[in-house]
């Protein structure tokens, strides 16, 4: 268990946690969730140890190993791959180490002996002679491949370093397991992989997320930290947003009873906790809401951006077409033969296994790129916004963003333009911000409010949640749902993409998938697994 007492953080004038008292209990998964600096890494870190609060404690029950995901991935460049996750278990791995000196030794004394005979009783006790081929089942269930584990770390890719990374902070059984954006660069095999490894974990787990699905997947509470605050809810982040919401709009409303509200409360929990019951949670960890109170229901003072895309007009029967389009160099076939006819109402979500193969399409059908081979067309109503996942160059300047946002407008009245830059909730003060020192979230922020400003038809999103709080995701979320012109898009959140598209494209090596399907069946069909095995086949 950890508990923390009248914890406080102060930078200076600023307070990011006051008067913070919370109790974290073995057996729950606990979801992180808060905007964009409000303290959810540093939160973690307090509790690891890494940092210290200005007041108040942390206290973890005696005995009780910690493991962390690491953030340095550089640390362990010069271990190889297989020691690298067995080092997450500090205890075994030191005995490990001291048992194999001593072996080493060319004068072997009496006590070298019995040393030696106590560690191999520690070790044995720790499972340790099951610490290899544990260590490889884990990497390989986190995709990292046999071939692979006695390389050094400095050998891997970035994006398999950040797997072995993982796996270390997995090995061993931890009591206590804390990760920080654990699904950062996975697929989703292997983020469904991860979803069912914590789902079946029994200890404590405290985890900071922006994926939607996967914290609905792994967590029993979440922990909002919000104005300073931290407090603990329970359910997963679904039900805590839609319960959140629910109450708020109670709040407003000044005719019901309170036990109307009441009434509509359980209701509420009760269609839900239905709803549980056919999820993985169910099945393993403790069953969500089984002890919740309905005063445990708060309205949350979170605001989320009004993220509204009017289309000036509506787009004809020709949207995009497409014949024998093909992008490749030296090291990759990014995308070959694709032959496209989008349809109206089409919301296409593009996926592949090449990395920065969508990304390439995108910016060919853009024309940031010249077209290798190939050609395409846009239909003449359409009249389209495009989010690249790169918009450095949209903000190599040092205007305000009421001047940014201006240069894309053709009214230029200073009030027309606040109102986009207001959705998007920059307000006061923040429109003023020079738009060469934004944050990540904020830049796309920007983006999204340049996209509204030009009323398309058609929307071209490269990782559209890339950087944004949850707040701005679900916002966003909900508008493409809703949104009535075409989407072509890709994005690493799940729940975005199995939320809004109708339509799965997907690049090989060998050719394009195309299927007319939401992507949850289109990651179960059978039909597609034995395509995609003989697509990507050698």
């Amino acid at each position: 268990m950890i508990s923390v007492d009248n914890l406080s953080l102060k930078f200076g004038k600023r307070t990011l946690f006051d008067e913070v008292s919370l109790k974290f209990i073995p057996g729950n998964c606990y979801g992180v969730i808060g905007a964009n600096g409000a303290g959810k890494s540093t939160f973690l870190k307090i509790l690891s140890g890494e940092i210290d609060s200005t007041s108040g404690a942390v206290n973890i029950s005696p005995g009780q190993r910690m493991a962390v995901l690491s953030q340095n991935h550089f640390e362990f460049d010069e271990i190889e791959v297989l020691k690298t996750v067995i080092m997450g278990h500090k205890k075994l791995y030191a005995i490990l180490e001291e048992k194999d000196a001593i072996y080493m030794k060319e004068d072997f004394s009496e006590a070298d002996g019995i040393r030696a005979s106590e560690l191999e009783g520690e070790f044995a006790e720790m499972d340790g002679w099951n610490a290899e081929s544990d260590a490889a089942s884990m990497l390989s269930g986190l995709g990292i491949s046999e071939n692979l584990h006695n390389l050094k770390m400095k050998e891997l890719a970035g994006n398999q370093k950040v797997r072995v990374l993982l796996a270390q902070a997995l090995f061993g059984n931890p009591d206590i397991l804390i990760l920080d954006e654990p699904t950062n660069d996975l697929d989703s095999e292997t983020i469904n992989w991860l979803e069912d490894f914590l789902v079946n974990f029994k200890n404590l787990v405290i985890v900071v997320s922006h994926d939607r699905h996967f914290l609905d997947a792994v967590s029993t509470h979440i922990v909002d930290i919000d104005f300073s605050k931290i407090r603990i809810y329970s359910g997963n982040y679904t039900f805590w947003y839609e319960s959140s919401q629910l109450a708020a709009k109670q709040k407003t409303d000044q005719n019901k009873k309170v036990e109307e509200k009441r009434k509509e409360l359980l209701s509420f929990i009760e269609r839900f906790s239905a709803n549980v019951a056919k999820s993985k949670q169910a099945t393993s960890r403790k069953k969500m809401l089984e002890k919740l109170n309905v005063d445990d229901i708060q309205p949350s003072t979170r605001k989320y951006p009004g993220i509204i895309f009017k289309p000036e007009r509506e787009a004809g029967d020709q949207i995009f077409m497409s014949e024998g389009l093909e992008l490749k160099d030296d090291e990759n076939i990014y995308f070959t033969d694709v032959n496209l006819m989008l349809e109206k109402g089409d919301k296409v979500a593009f996926v592949s296994k090449t990395k920065q193969a969508v990304t390439k399409f995108f910016q060919t059908i853009m024309e940031e790129i010249p077209v290798q081979k190939g050609s395409f067309k846009w239909g003449v109503t359409i009249n389209k916004a495009y989010l690249p996942n790169d918009n450095s160059k949209y903000f190599a300047t040092d205007q305000n963003l009421i001047n940014w946002l201006s240069q894309y407008s053709t009214n230029q009245e200073e009030a027309y333009v606040r109102t986009f830059l207001g959705r998007m909730l920059f307000t006061g003060e923040d429109s003023l911000k020079k738009s060469s020192v934004l944050s990540g979230g904020e830049k796309v922020r920007c983006m999204i409010s340049r996209m509204m400003l030009q009323n398309p038809n058609l929307l071209v999103m490269d990782e559209p949640t890339n950087h944004l709080d949850l707040e701005s995701i679900t916002a966003f979320n909900n508008t493409i749902i809703e949104f009535n012109g075409t989407v072509m898009m890709t994005s690493y959140d799940y729940a975005f993409v199995e939320s809004s598209a109708n339509r799965i494209v997907e690049f090989t090596p060998k050719g394009t998938i195309d299927k007319r399907m939401p992507y949850e069946d289109y990651l179960a069909s059978e039909e597609v697994k034995a395509l995609r095995e003989k697509m990507y086949s050698k």
